[in-house]
């Protein structure tokens, strides 16, 4: 099952990159972009958070406050960060259980190989905290850009 539009932030947490908790229901207040990636340090995972962190001054500008997603733990997002000099926050969820209210957890198959994976998605919350829009199978170049310009639209919150 999977959040439709018009639904609220649903009342799960996420584990920061410090090791700190993230309620997602408590995001609500602002306009909020939630994205979620497969794993870290990898090329096209990469280039989406460098996208966003080149764009977070112009995300905040305009009232959004984004945050990155994937199950690798919180170390490996500090390492993934620094590395990449990234600025956008990070959290993690080990077990998927966000990803999986997110509807965005599932079989996958690459090469005839079956597997479980996550689809690269976002989801852009009102300052309601309702889910305003969601892209899906995303492909990362210029989708910051698209996202941002999807914030400006909603206009002041």
């Amino acid at each position: 099952m999977a959040i439709e539009q018009g639904e609220p932030l649903p009342a799960l947490t996420l584990e920061d990159a410090d090791g700190g908790t993230i309620a997602l229901a408590d995001c609500a207040g602002a306009t909020f972009v939630l994205y979620f990636y497969p794993k870290d340090d990898t090329a096209g995972c990469t280039r989406e958070a460098q996208d966003f962190s080149a764009l977070l001054p112009a995300f905040e500008a305009a009232g959004a406050r984004v945050l990155g997603v994937s199950r690798d733990s919180a170390e490996k997002h500090r390492k993934f960060t620094a590395k990449h000099g990234l600025s956008v926050p990070l959290a993690t969820d080990p077990e998927g259980a966000v990803m999986e209210a997110f509807g965005i957890w599932g079989e996958k198959q690459l090469y005839g190989r079956r597997y479980m994976g996550v689809d690269r998605s976002t989801f852009l919350f009102a300052a309601d905290g309702t889910l305003h829009r969601a892209w899906r199978k995303v492909k990362v170049p210029g989708h910051a850009e698209q996202v941002l310009e999807a914030v400006k639209a909603l206009g002041p919150q």
